[in-house]
């Protein structure tokens, strides 16, 4: 495909809803080649740049399958929004399998562009999962990057639907200070407006409180169910609490010495009357 790239440009800046749509037309069919050109790269970026949303979806689409190419090309390179990427139901996929099989120096820069979005990317129904991803398979510094996104927002994240799940990852891969860090921080207030106590009580944020149990160290855990143990009526009417009971009695039947006061009596109680 022939074309002058500085023409194309402007059209995609300064041309009507028309004229983008003709010239995204004339581009299907050839945008990967394109990408992979010096010049037509630039087209192609700007295009992403400039079209709705539906016209992007068209782009993509020819991208897909060769987007692990693109990243590996110095022009390609250009064209493959990451951030983009990553909240595409199937570009998600392919972030994550460019994260596993790549070089550190091709993965960089996407790393980079994932991390100066992170809060959008890990309350994305998409983008949550290649968040997971690097928590689960990334180095150290990219893990503590993402805790510390997380950290001060450990409340609201873990009532978002997808966020929660990134908050249960964080818990569970993080370093022991920074794990102990955001446990802490659900516990640090009293009364209603506990942060833990909210959490108990919420469909998403009480998998989260579960996590915390399962990977707490033994003292930051009597902790966690010291602070439970005075809404144990409150917790019976939900299910999440139930959920979280059950828990509790699991660690009193596999090691009581480490719950103290929390001791038999009153849990076999609470089992009792679930």
């Amino acid at each position: 495909m022939c074309l002058e790239t500085t023409s194309f440009k402007s059209f995609l800046i300064f041309g009507t809803i028309d004229q983008k749509d003709a010239l995204v037309q004339k581009l299907r069919s050839h945008v990967q080649p394109l990408a992979l050109q010096m010049y037509g790269c630039r087209v192609i970026q700007k295009a992403l740049e400039s079209i709705t949303l539906e016209q992007q979806k068209l782009i993509i689409a020819e991208l897909e399958g060769n987007v692990l190419k693109c990243v590996k090309d110095q022009n390609g390179n250009h064209v493959a929004k990451f951030f983009s990427l990553s909240t595409h139901p199937y570009g998600c996929r392919v972030i994550q399998r460019i994260l596993e099989h790549c070089k550190p120096e091709q993965t960089t820069p996407i790393l980079e562009e994932l991390h100066q979005n992170m809060s959008d990317l890990l309350q994305d129904q998409y983008g949550n999962y290649v968040v997971q991803h690097v928590l689960e398979h990334g180095n150290v510094d990219d893990k503590s990057k993402i805790v510390s996104a997380v950290r001060g927002h450990v409340l609201a994240l873990s009532q978002h639907k997808f966020a929660s799940n990134v908050v249960e990852k964080c818990v569970q891969n993080a370093s022991r200070p920074e794990r102990a860090v955001l446990i802490d921080e659900v516990c640090s207030l009293e009364g209603a407006q506990c942060p833990l106590h909210l959490m108990m009580k919420d469909p998403y944020a009480n998998y989260v409180v579960q996590k915390m149990i399962d990977v707490a160290e033994p003292s930051q855990r009597k902790i966690l169910m010291h602070k439970i143990k005075p809404h144990v009526s409150t917790l019976r009417k939900y299910t999440y609490g139930k959920h979280i009971l059950a828990k509790l009695e699991k660690y009193f039947l596999k090691n009581n010495t480490d719950l103290g006061p929390i001791g038999p009596p009153d849990l076999f109680v609470i089992a009792g009357s679930i």
